[in-house]
Order: structure tokens, then sequence, then C-alpha cells
């Protein structure tokens, strides 16, 4: 009986053994490191000359740096430097990213009371996708007010507004 116990135990202990082999599988890592995205100023926003009948009013620059008026104001025939502010974009061939800019109302001062831009609108938005090269250019357009009796002169913000970008 003893042998027989024995027997049985070797013979469940060598079928568990066939049975219960071990398996092993292999996988490598990998990383891909990119090209930080970087953003850079290229030109400043600028709407140009206005004139003012002493009314209320807005000038828009539109993202392609086209101007409207609206209100009180209007657009001498002597236009001044204006065009939308501009940045170029690098980073990733291919990468698409998201456009955020600070949709705060800046104010412009000047010999007269401050005037306030808003109403920000980008090109492209809300995404951008760089180029087979890595680059893209954004373009920013704005809204100016311009207050009842607003007295000539040069006027400029104090702090600049800002745009950031960041892969998706």
């Amino acid at each position: 009986m003893k042998k027989l116990f024995v027997f049985s135990i070797l013979l469940v202990a060598f079928s568990a053994g066939a049975f219960a082999q071990p398996a092993t599988a292999t996988a490598n890592a990998t990383a891909t490191i990119v090209t930080p995205i970087a953003i850079a100023q290229v030109d400043d926003m600028s709407f140009g000359n206005i004139g003012t009948t002493g009314a209320v009013g807005t000038v828009s620059i539109t993202t392609a740096g086209a101007r409207a008026v609206t209100g009180g104001c209007y657009l001498p025939a002597v236009t001044g430097t204006f065009n939308a502010a501009s940045f170029d974009v690098t980073g990733q061939a291919n990468a698409t990213y998201t456009i955020a800019i600070n949709e705060v109302s800046i104010t412009l001062s000047g010999p007269g009371a401050d005037m306030t831009l808003d109403t920000w609108a980008t090109d492209p938005t809300p995404t951008g996708t760089l180029s087979g090269t890595g680059t893209e250019t954004i373009t920013v357009g704005a809204t100016l007010h311009v207050g009842v009796g607003q007295l000539a002169g040069a006027y400029a913000s104090g702090s600049p507004f800002s745009i950031t970008v960041n892969y998706n």
C-alpha cells in the first residue's frame, strides 16, 4: 500500500510537471522624442490711421489684415501701416497643435482716453497643423473700441497680448 501511495504521488508530481511548463515572451521598448514646439512673434498688430466723427465706433482688423469700421470711425485716405499680428510656429513636421490667445481686453493708452482691444481671432483656429518642414504662420486679428471724442495721437498697449501653442 505504501508503494502504491508513493507511486501515486510520483505520478501526480511527474504529470503536474509535464503540463505546467513555463512560457516566456519578450518585448522591446521604444520612444520617440519630438521636436519641441516653439512660437516667435513676427509682426505686431497695427490698426493704421483712424478717423473719428466724435461718436463711439470700432475698427476691426481681420486675420488677413483687412480693416472694417463701425459707428463714428472712418478710414482716411492716408491709411498708415495696418496689419494683423503674426507669429511663426515651429516644431515636429505634420504635427497638430492647439492655439490659445489670452482673450482679455487689452488697453491702448495715449494722449486721450484709453481704448480697449478685444474680440480676438486667429488663423488657423482653434488648431493648426505644421507643414512637412515643421512650420506654420498664425495671424491674429481683433477689434479696437474708439471712444467719443477720442483725442488725436499715437496709442499703444501697455502690455502685450500672449498666444500659446501646444501639441495635441
